[in-house]
C-alpha cells in the first residue's frame, strides 16, 4: 500500500452523514428545476406575454448556461474549494430563482433562467465532488451514492409533481420561489457542517482557452439540438451550430492535450471506466428525458389528467428509482462489479420502456403504465447509483470537480439530445399518421378528435421504440467498457490517472 494512503481520518468524521443531507437537498433543487418549470410554462407565458416562438427560451436559456458552463464550474470547484463553490452556487441559485419568480416580463425571466443555469453549473459538480472526497470507505460510499443516485434519477419526476401542485393550487411563480428555502437551508447547513479535507485543491492556473472552447462548443451543441426540435434538422442555423460545435470541441481536445494545466485533463475522460460511465449515462438520459416529455403529454392531453394528477402518476417511477438505488444498487455495490449492476439495470429499464411501446388512446394506467414505470424506475435506480460513484472513483482529488462536471455534462447534453431527437421522431410519425387519415380529420366531429389523439399516441410509440434501442445500447456499452472490480477488490481499477494499483486510495490521500 502506498505510504500516502495511510492517513485517512476523514472516514471517521461524524459530520459526513449530516453533510450528505445538505448535499442531497442541493442536488434535489437543481434536478427539480429541470422539470418543475415545464409544468408552469403555459401559465408563465400567458402572464408575461411571451410569444410562442420565444417560450422555448425559458427552458433553453437554463440548458445553455448549465450545459455550457459545467466544465468551467467543475474546475472552479477544484481550484477555489468545493465547499466555497457549493455555498456560492446555492446563494446565486436562490437569488436567480427570486428574480425569476418576480419577473415582470420576458427579458427578466430569460435572464433569471440563464443565471440559474450558470450557478447550477457551479453547484452541481461541487456537490458530487464533495461526496467523492468525504466518503472514502467502500460500504459508506455505496450508501451515500445510493441516496445521491436516487435523487439524481428521480428528482425530475418529483419536479413534475411539485410543479403541478404549485401551478394548480398556488401560482406559477412558486415554482421559482420554492428553491429559496431549499437553498438557504442547504447553504447554512453546508457552512456549519461540511469540512472539506485540506490539500485537494487544484492550484494550477486556469486554462482560459479551454474554458472558451469548451463553453462555446457545448453551448453550440445544446442549442443545435434545441433548435432542431423547432426548426428542423436541415435548418441552416441548426446545421451551422452542429458544425461549429464539432470544430470547437475538436479544438478543445487538441488544446487540452497540449497545455500544461488543462481545464479537462484527458486522463479523466479517456480512462475506460469513467468514459464508459459518461457515455452510457448520457445515452440513458436521452431515453429518460424523452419519456418524461411523452408521458406528461399523453396523460394530460390524451387522458385528460390535471397537472397534479399527472405529477402523482409518476410516483411509481420515483418509488422504483429510490428502491433500485438504495436497496439494490447500494447493497450490491460492494459485492459485485459495477458493470453487473449498470448493464442489467439499463436492460430492465429497456423492458419497462418496451411495455410503453404498446400505448394506445384507451390504455389502462394500472395495467400498462404503472408496471412500465416500476420497471423503468428499478432499472435506472440500480444503474444510476454505481454510475455516479464510478464517475469519480480513482480520480486524482485535484480533478474531482471536473470529473463530477463530466457526469452532469453527459446528463445535460443527453437531455437536450433526447428532447430534440425523440420529439422530432414523434412529430414525424404523428404527421405521417394524420396524412394517412386525412379524410377522417377533414370530416371533423368526434371521429376527427379520436384520429388526432391516435396520431399523437402513434408518435409517442414510435419514439419510445427508439428509446428502447438507446437503453439497450447503454447496457452494451456499460458491459463492454466498464471493467473495474467491486470496490476494495482486486482486478482492473481506474488507472487513467497513472495511479496503477493504488487508484482505489487516491481520494483518501488528501487528508493530511
Amino acid at each position: 500500500m502506498s505510504k500516502t494512503a495511510a492517513p485517512a481520518p476523514l472516514a471517521a468524521d461524524p459530520s459526513r452523514w449530516k453533510a450528505l443531507v445538505f448535499i442531497a437537498l442541493a442536488q434535489l433543487m437543481v434536478v427539480l428545476d429541470a422539470t418543475i418549470v415545464n409544468i408552469a410554462l403555459p401559465s408563465a407565458q400567458t402572464d408575461l406575454g411571451i410569444s410562442d416562438g420565444n417560450r422555448q427560451w425559458v427552458i433553453t436559456a437554463y440548458a445553455l448556461a448549465f450545459g455550457g458552463l459545467l466544465l468551467f464550474g467543475g474546475r472552479i470547484a477544484d481550484k477555489w474549494g468545493r465547499k466555497n463553490a457549493f455555498i456560492v452556487g446555492l446563494i446565486g441559485f436562490a437569488l436567480a430563482s427570486a428574480l425569476g419568480g418576480a419577473a415582470n416580463g420576458e427579458a427578466m425571466m430569460l435572464g433569471a433562467r440563464a443565471l440559474q443555469g450558470a450557478f447550477g453549473a457551479l453547484l452541481a459538480p461541487a456537490a458530487l465532488s464533495l461526496l467523492a472526497v468525504m466518503f472514502t470507505d467502500a460500504k459508506e460510499r455505496a450508501k451515500a451514492f445510493g441516496i445521491y443516485g436516487a435523487i439524481a434519477g428521480g428528482g425530475g419526476a418529483v419536479g413534475l409533481i411539485l410543479g403541478g401542485f404549485l401551478t394548480e393550487y398556488l401560482n406559477w411563480r412558486w415554482t421559482f420561489f420554492v428553491n429559496i428555502p431549499f437553498a438557504i437551508i442547504a447553504a447554512v447547513g453546508a457552512w456549519m457542517i461540511i469540512r472539506e479535507p485540506a490539500g485537494g485543491r487544484n492550484r494550477a492556473p486556469l486554462d482560459i482557452p479551454g474554458v472558451i472552447l469548451s463553453t462555446t462548443g457545448l453551448v453550440a451543441l445544446v442549442y443545435g439540438f434545441t433548435r432542431a426540435e423547432s426548426a428542423g434538422w436541415s435548418d441552416a442555423v441548426t446545421v451551422a451550430m452542429f458544425v461549429a460545435s464539432a470544430v470547437l470541441l475538436a479544438a478543445f481536445v487538441f488544446v487540452e492535450s497540449r497545455v500544461k494545466s488543462p481545464l479537462l485533463p484527458l486522463r479523466v475522460l479517456l480512462e475506460r471506466n469513467r468514459g464508459g460511465v459518461y457515455l452510457s449515462l448520457g445515452l440513458a438520459v436521452i431515453a429518460m428525458f424523452g419519456l418524461f416529455l411523452f408521458l406528461t403529454y399523453y396523460l394530460q392531453v390524451v387522458k385528460g389528467f390535471s397537472p397534479v394528477k399527472t405529477g402523482f402518476a409518476f410516483l411509481p417511477m420515483i418509488a422504483g428509482m429510490i428502491t433500485g438505488s438504495t436497496q439494490i444498487g447500494a447493497r450490491l455495490m460492494t459485492r459485485v462489479p459495477p458493470r453487473l449492476l449498470m448493464s442489467p439495470g439499463f436492460l430492465l429499464a429497456a423492458t419497462g420502456m418496451l411495455l410503453l411501446t404498446q400505448l394506445e388512446v384507451g390504455s389502462s394506467y394500472p395495467a400498462l403504465i404503472l408496471p412500465a414505470q416500476l420497471l423503468l424506475g428499478l432499472g435506472m435506480g440500480t444503474a444510476f447509483m454505481p454510475a455516479m460513484s464510478l464517475a469519480t472513483h480513482g480520480v486524482n482529488p485535484a480533478d474531482a470537480g471536473v470529473a463530477s462536471a463530466m457526469v452532469n455534462t453527459s446528463q445535460q447534453v443527453g437531455g437536450a439530445i433526447g428532447t430534440a431527437l425523440l420529439n422530432t421522431i414523434a412529430a414525424s410519425a404523428t404527421t405521417a399518421y394524420l396524412t394517412d387519415h386525412a379524410a377522417a380529420v377533414a370530416a371533423g366531429g368526434p371521429a376527427a378528435k379520436l384520429v388526432q389523439a391516435q396520431a399523437m399516441v402513434e408518435g409517442y410509440s414510435s419514439a419510445i421504440w427508439w428509446a428502447v434501442g438507446i437503453l439497450v445500447a447503454s447496457s452494451a456499452i456499460a458491459l463492454t467498457l466498464i471493467n473495474t472490480g467491486r470496490p476494495g477488490a482486486g482486478g482492473p481499477v481506474a488507472s487513467g490517472d497513472g495511479a496503477g494499483a493504488d487508484a482505489d486510495v487516491k481520494i483518501p490521500v488528501i487528508a493530511h
